[in-house]
């Protein structure tokens, strides 16, 4: 009886997993076609609003009709789409990654610490800079995005370094959510001692880092992160097998013969370095990593990491760049709080979530 138990269980969860071979590919076309115009429309619109058959010229490499146009679009506009782009895929990949591992549906990126380590970075620099008010330190630069971005690096290496170890010797998934967290906190403690012993410019520095931005990230800058998260994107892909046994639980992964301790390092590394990444060059971008698993699987209702990886790649890109158009409010030279309007994106998401799965009765629907 446990027998045929087991083989409907088993049976009933790869129906859900393999979903028809001929949707996948059309499903993710449409999400493609949705995340290039979401592209072409963060490179059309802002304070100079461009046409768009000129933005295609552009990137095409012809003479648009007014020569600004070009400067507005590959100096200023492309490099934000791309970074915005690229954020978004990372969080969205990185927080089913997490998802799935701790079997938690309200897990981000960042409940590694990842996050916690890049912000004690930053202020370690701004606020130690400041407390120290050495001004030439400052105008030498170690104020400026490349400063910031190489400081929240370390400490997100850091810490990457510290959870891995950790990976490696812990039994349990759970235990190392909770060592996680307890380095969120400590780091957390870190930075809020840095704040109260530090002048008020300095205080609004760090502050303004956190709302998160799109826009600081340069060319020069864009040679280190497109590749950091294309190498931290191809693990996850090659980890999707590992990924799919871990939907059933651990127990059920290590009777199909997998390597639970080196699947949860993989899966752990991978998802550091894009969270670590991210927060590095765009400071901490929240909700993106909870809302974006959620609504591939909302979309395209499956739980097969093989089509939500490649969904989650795409619906990301396509919030990020939409929610960075709406902070940029198109035609008025306001810039909102990038965080402002994730927020506005994923809470409603996270109430969903709550509501629909059952998440206070421990669930983890998917």
């Amino acid at each position: 009886m446990e027998t045929i138990t087991q083989t409907s269980a088993e049976t009933t969860a790869n129906d859900s997993l393999w979903p028809r071979l001929e949707i996948r590919p059309l499903a993710l076309a449409g999400l493609a076609g949705v995340a290039l115009f979401a592209f072409l429309l963060s490179l059309s619109f802002g304070s100079v609003r461009i046409p768009f058959e000129q933005v295609v010229l552009i990137l095409l490499g012809e003479q648009p009709e007014r020569a600004t146009w070009t400067t507005i679009v590959l100096d200023f506009r492309l490099p934000k789409a791309l970074t915005a782009a690229l954020a978004g895929a990372a969080l969205g990949v990185s927080g089913l990654q997490m998802q799935t591992l701790f079997r938690n549906p309200l897990a981000d990126p960042f409940v590694l610490g990842v996050s916690s380590g890049a912000s004690l970075g930053v202020a370690l620099v701004v606020l130690g800079v400041g407390a120290a008010n050495n001004t030439l330190l400052a105008v030498a630069g170690l104020l400026s995005n490349l400063s910031l971005a190489a400081a929240a690096s370390v400490g997100a290496g850091a810490v990457l370094m510290l959870v891995l170890t950790l990976a490696r010797q812990v039994q349990s998934s759970v235990t190392l959510l909770i060592l996680g967290l307890m380095i969120s906190y400590l780091t957390s403690a870190v930075v809020s001692l840095l704040l109260y012993f530090s002048i008020a410019e300095r205080i609004q520095a760090y502050v303004a880092w956190t709302f998160g931005s799109f826009g600081g990230v340069t060319w020069t800058q864009m040679q280190v992160l497109a590749p950091v998260t294309g190498v931290g994107l191809l693990l996850a892909f090659i980890l999707t097998k590992s990924l799919n046994a871990l939907l059933l639980g651990e127990a059920y992964a290590r009777s199909m013969g997998l390597d639970i301790r080196r699947a949860r390092i993989g899966i752990v590394a991978s998802g550091a370095v894009l969270a670590g990444t991210v927060t590095a060059f765009c400071g901490p971008i929240a909700f993106l990593g909870i809302a974006i698993p959620h609504l591939c699987r909302a979309l395209l209702r499956s739980a097969d990491h093989r089509i939500l990886i490649p969904a989650c790649v795409l619906v990301g890109a396509t919030a990020a760049l939409l929610a960075d158009l709406a902070a940029q409010a198109p035609g008025t030279r306001v810039v909102l709080p990038l965080n402002a309007i994730t927020a506005l994106i994923g809470a409603p998401v996270v109430v969903w979530i709550i509501l629909r799965r059952g998440v206070g009765r421990g669930t983890f629907g998917v």
